[in-house]
């Protein structure tokens, strides 16, 4: 396994919020749906496994106006379309009896959706791979990816090659980039765009309890700005989500000018 940065999880595994989804939102008998539910199994069963600390603390979306209640009537059909256990309509009052300080008219209760720390999930995943004779080599960039007679020789920025029957390219932010080395022409581009969070202060912290989302407006590829009480323990709000000058402008204004170029252009 060939890793760009010094260690495994540094970019979209590190940067998240952390949430163990459960399936709630995707169109029953797609490929979301269908992976994220059983994602959701095996990571709760590798997690209790392996003694990573995870909450399934569950979820509630709600609704504020009569406008998202049908909406809403439609994440709860694809709830049990998607096979999730427990998922039911709340009143305003029965939401309260979860979380004391929402407000809204109507809601559904989630309780497979939780938190975890994918940092960890990935550094225990790449110590199973060692100690199985899988070695995770770290600070390898991918600079050249060549078939052979043989398989595929993937050949680091440094010049080091690495030859390998099948390739499985899981490179994130550059998941584009690594298929056309490969010679392959996909039909999406990464743009990169950034969510920004605020966290609550630790004196309003207790202002909730898991994780309260609202109902999304579909015409919008997001769920919405929401609160999420991590597994740490603390609570942010959001995200937003604007253009980053880069795949890897995490903070900050300056911009990363070659990468931003490369966005305005659309090509590499």
């Amino acid at each position: 396994m060939l890793e760009a940065e010094d260690r495994v999880g540094f970019h979209q595994t590190g940067h998240n919020s952390g949430v163990i989804h459960s399936g709630l939102y995707y169109r029953p008998g797609s490929h979301k749906a269908r992976l994220t539910v059983s994602g959701r199994k095996e990571l709760v069963s590798f997690c209790e496994a392996e003694g990573i600390p995870f909450d399934r603390c569950g979820k509630v979306v709600v609704a504020t106006r009569d406008s998202e209640l049908d909406a809403l009537s439609e994440l709860e059909r694809r709830a049990q379309a998607n096979g999730l256990v427990g998922v039911r309509r709340a009143s305003l009052a029965e939401l309260r009896e979860i979380e004391p300080e929402v407000d809204g008219i109507e809601g559904l209760v989630v309780p497979e959706a939780g938190v975890v720390d994918y940092s960890r999930v990935a550094g225990r995943v790449a110590e199973l791979l060692t100690e199985a004779g899988h070695p995770v080599l770290t600070g390898r960039r991918v600079g050249e990816i060549s078939p052979t007679a043989d398989g595929t020789v993937v050949t680091t920025e440094a010049g080091e090659p690495v030859t390998a029957g099948t390739v499985v390219a899981c490179a994130g932010l550059h998941a584009d980039r690594v298929a056309r080395m490969a010679g392959l022409e996909p039909p999406v581009r990464i743009v990169p765009f950034r969510g920004e969070y605020f966290a609550l202060t630790p004196e309003r912290a207790g202002l909730v309890r898991a994780l309260v989302y609202p109902v999304p407006d579909p015409r919008f590829p997001f769920l919405g700005v929401h609160f999420t009480r991590r597994i740490d323990g603390t609570v942010e709000v959001g995200p937003n989500a604007v253009l980053a000058a880069g795949r890897h402008h995490y903070r900050g204004v300056r911009p990363d000018l070659r990468e931003l170029m490369r966005t305005v252009r659309g090509r590499d």
